[in-house]
C-alpha cells in the first residue's frame, strides 16, 4: 500500500516546465504513492465566473469547453509524445469536456444553477488535472491510475461547497481500495455524500482532501509541493528580511493559515493530529526529491527564542459594532445575533465585548449583508451599528505566547515608535495567538515595525 500521499497545487500548474518539474518529483519517490492534485492555475475561478454568467441568463457551455480544449490539447501535445497515448488521453480529455459542457448547458436551458450541480461543475478542474497527470505519467513508464473521490469512497457530510470527511464511513473503503504498488492520481477538492453527490470540501480543499486521504490510509507522512519557499517569520513581499521556520505544531500552522497564511488550507492539519501524521512542505523549484522539507509540521510543539514565530496578515476581516450602553451585560443580543447570523450562513470570526460594544470580525463580503440583519429596534440597548472594512488584522503566532510576559508589550512599543494606532487587540483566544487590528493603509508598516521587533533585535522574553 502507498505510504505517503503527495500534493500539488494549482500554483505547480501555471505552465509547461511546472509539469516536468511534478513529473521529476513523482519519480523520486518512486510507484508506491498517491498524489493529489488540484485545478490547473485559474481553471476553477474561471468556472466559478461562468457560473455567475449562466446564472445571469447566457449560455457559455461552449465557451468554456472551446477555452478548456484549447488549454488542455497544447498541454497534452507538449508532455505526451506517444502517438497512440497522446490519441488516447485526448479522447478521455474531450469526453471529460464533453460531460462539462452538456452539465452547463443544462445548467442554462433549466435555470437550475443548484448548490449540488455548481459543486459538480467545479470539480470539474480537479478532475481534468488528474486525467491528464496519469497519462504523462504512463509516458514516463510509470505505472499510474486515475482514483476518483467516488470510486475509493471518500464519504462526506453532504454539505454543499463547504463538506467535511466523515472519516468513519471514509476509512476502511480506503484502506481496501489504496492496495497496489502503484502511483494513484486523486482530483483533490471533493468528495461524495452518502447519496453520491460531489460535495466540495471548501475553497482550497485540494489540501484538506489531501490530509483526508492520508488519515485514512495510515501514512507515513503528507508531502505538500509549493511554489512558496515554507512558511517563513512574515510575508516576504512586506518583510525582505523574513527567515524560513523549519518547524511548527498543527495548532500554529492551523492558525497561521486561519489569519491569513495562504500556504496551506486552514482545515489541512486538521485530519493528521490524532495519527500524528507529519505535514511536510517542499519547494517546487527546489531540490526534487524529499530529503530536505523547508517546514516539517507535527504535533511536538516547542518555545522559540522570540516565542513568536511568524507574523501573517489578513486584510479579508471587517469589524460589525453594536453600540449602546449596557450591550456587554444585556443577556441575549449575542444569541439574537449569532442566530440571525448562522441562519443567513455568515460565519463569525471573532466577537470581542465591551460594556458599551459588541464587536464582530466578518468576512468582508458579509458586512453589509450582516448589517441589514440586525434590526436594533428589535434588541434592547443597542443603538447604533457601524461597520468598518479599512482595516487589516495582524496575527503573532507561536507557542508559548500566554506563559511569557512581554511580548505584548513589545509589539504595542514597536506600533507606538511608528506613530500606529491599535483599533483592537485580542489574546489567548487561542494558545498560541495575539492580533492586532490597525488601519489598512497601516499595514505594511505595521507588520514590519513587529518584525524588526522580534525578529531582528536581541530579545529575552521572562
Amino acid at each position: 500500500m502507498p505510504n505517503i500521499v503527495v500534493k500539488f497545487g494549482g500554483s505547480n500548474l501555471k505552465d509547461k516546465s511546472d509539469v516536468t518539474r511534478i513529473i521529476k518529483v513523482i519519480e523520486n519517490y518512486g510507484e508506491r504513492l498517491i498524489v493529489v492534485v488540484s485545478a490547473f492555475y485559474g481553471v476553477t475561478n474561471y468556472l466559478e465566473e461562468s457560473l455567475e454568467t449562466l446564472k445571469q441568463g447566457e449560455d457559455v457551455s461552449r465557451t468554456v469547453y472551446s477555452y478548456l480544449h484549447a488549454l488542455k490539447r497544447d498541454a497534452v501535445e507538449y508532455h505526451i509524445t506517444d502517438t497512440a497515448l497522446c490519441e488516447e488521453a485526448w479522447n478521455e480529455i474531450d469526453t471529460c469536456l464533453e460531460e462539462l459542457s452538456n452539465l452547463l448547458k443544462g445548467i442554462y436551458l433549466t435555470a437550475d444553477a443548484s448548490p449540488a450541480l455548481c459543486d459538480f461543475v467545479l470539480s470539474y478542474g480537479e478532475r481534468l488535472s488528474a486525467i491528464f497527470l496519469s497519462y504523462v505519467l504512463k509516458q514516463r513508464e510509470l505505472k499510474s491510475v486515475v482514483a476518483y473521490p467516488e470510486d475509493f469512497g471518500l464519504i462526506t457530510d453532504g454539505i454543499f461547497a463547504n463538506a467535511s470527511v466523515d472519516f468513519k464511513k471514509s476509512k476502511h473503503a480506503l484502506m481496501e481500495y489504496f492496495k497496489e504498488s502503484k502511483i494513484y492520481v486523486v482530483p483533490g477538492f471533493y468528495g461524495i455524500s452518502t447519496k453520491g453527490k460531489v460535495t466540495l470540501l471548501g475553497r482550497g480543499g485540494s489540501d484538506y482532501s489531501a490530509a483526508a486521504i492520508a488519515k485514512c490510509v495510515d501514512a507515513k507522512s503528507l508531502d505538500v509541493w509549493k511554489d512558496v519557499e515554507g512558511f517563513l517569520t512574515s510575508d516576504p513581499r512586506e518583510v525582505s528580511q523574513a527567515k524560513n521556520i523549519k518547524h511548527l505544531s498543527y495548532v500554529e500552522a492551523a492558525e497561521l493559515a486561519y489569519f491569513g497564511a495562504k500556504i496551506l488550507h486552514p482545515r489541512c492539519v486538521e485530519p493528521l493530529i490524532e495519527p500524528n501524521i507529519s505535514l511536510r512542505l517542499f519547494h517546487i523549484h527546489g531540490a526534487s526529491d524529499d530529503s530536505n522539507p523547508l517546514t516539517i509540521i507535527g504535533g511536538d510543539g516547542y518555545v522559540c527564542a522570540s516565542v513568536v514565530k511568524s507574523i501573517t496578515h489578513t486584510s479579508e476581516f471587517g469589524i460589525l459594532k453594536l453600540k449602546g450602553p449596557g450591550v456587554g451585560s444585556k443577556p441575549g443580543i449575542l444569541s439574537v445575533v449569532t442566530t440571525a447570523f448562522s441562519n443567513a450562513g455568515i460565519n463569525i470570526n471573532s466577537v470581542l465585548t465591551s460594556q458599551i460594544s459588541i464587536n464582530f470580525l466578518l468576512h468582508k463580503n458579509d458586512l453589509h449583508r450582516a448589517k441589514s440583519l440586525i434590526d436594533i429596534s428589535t434588541i434592547p440597548s443597542v443603538m447604533e451599528i457601524e461597520h468598518h472594512e479599512d482595516v487589516a488584522t495582524i496575527a503573532a503566532i507561536g507557542e508559548g505566547l500566554i506563559d511569557n510576559y512581554g511580548i505584548a508589550a513589545r509589539i504595542f512599543s514597536s506600533l507606538a515608535e511608528e506613530k500606529i494606532n491599535v483599533r483592537m487587540s485580542c489574546s489567548c483566544a487561542s494558545p498560541v495567538v495575539s492580533y492586532f487590528i490597525v488601519s489598512e493603509t497601516d499595514r505594511t508598516r505595521a507588520i514590519q515595525a513587529m518584525h524588526r521587533s522580534l525578529f531582528e533585535k536581541k530579545f529575552s522574553p521572562k
